[in-house]
């Protein structure tokens, strides 16, 4: 089935001409999953760079990691807009006869291009249903220590929702961990030891930069969206009593290892 017939089905004014669909992705700065996770997708995708959004009704779907797969996430109907100087920030109301598929509708679409405002008859011919969620989408549950894997974003919901398997397991342990930096390829390796593990140490970063002079260094001179490049994951787990002189030896293998002295942010 089409989006766009099944969007028709529950607000009839939805008809395509009508319509601007936004395809949200990552723009340089922010991935719209996370922001949407947040639950702040409806403000974030009000403020736009110039006039994305001249129709009646936009139809939003973020993108997902699997190839031509989006989330749909609601459809909204446009009121006015105010132009400053370096953007345009619009009155955007969710349609209430469309919020029952938002965050459940997983689409099929291949974009024809780069651009991520594209007119509704443009999409409305091949967008397909791929699935529709028994819930929401909202962020996994907690995947194993070998399979972490999360941006700067994530982590942000992880720590202030206080997500019950991650904050258990986090807290379990200690040990060595890895940023990795998207936007450059750096690495940061750093160790969580005593009682609260990973997760007393995860939650300082919160503020970027976790107090690692050269993260801070980076974060004070591009400033605080630069840490939304970052992803966190976990090289080797210890128990929260093994002695803190042991897991920082096996932080300074990893350092060697992974050359991040050399080539990433650690200074020492």
């Amino acid at each position: 089935m089409l989006l766009f017939d099944l969007l028709k089905l529950e607000s009839s004014e939805l008809e395509p001409g009508r319509c601007k669909v936004h395809l949200a992705g990552w723009n340089g700065h922010e991935s719209p999953l996370d922001v949407y996770f947040k639950g702040e997708f409806d403000s974030w995708q009000s403020w736009q760079s110039k006039r994305n959004f001249e129709r009646e009704y936009v139809v939003s779907l973020i993108q997902l990691p699997e190839p031509s797969r989006w989330l749909y996430v609601g459809s909204y109907s446009r009121g006015g807009s105010e132009k400053f100087d370096d953007h345009v920030e619009y009155d955007l109301s969710p349609m209430p006869n469309t919020q029952g598929l938002a965050g459940r509708a997983v689409c099929e679409f291949r974009r024809p291009s780069r651009n991520p405002y594209l007119l509704g008859e443009t999409v409305a011919p091949s967008c397909v249903i791929h699935e529709v969620k028994s819930e929401r989408l909202q962020l996994a549950e907690f995947p194993g220590f070998k399979n972490i894997d999360i941006s700067f974003g994530e982590l942000g919901v992880i720590v202030r929702q206080a997500i019950p398997s991650w904050r258990a397991a986090l807290e379990s342990v200690a040990g060595v961990y890895l940023i990795s930096d998207h936007k450059d390829g750096k690495l940061y390796v750093g160790s969580a030891t005593g009682e609260g593990g990973f997760w007393s140490r995860w939650c300082a970063y919160l503020g970027g930069h976790g107090d690692n002079v050269r993260l801070r260094q980076l974060i004070k001179e591009a400033g605080p969206a630069r840490a939304e490049s970052f992803h966190f994951s976990v090289l080797e787990i210890a128990d929260t009593h093994t002695k803190p002189e042991e897991v920082l030896a096996r932080e300074a293998h990893w350092k060697r290892v992974l050359l991040s002295r050399l080539h990433g942010y650690n200074g020492n």
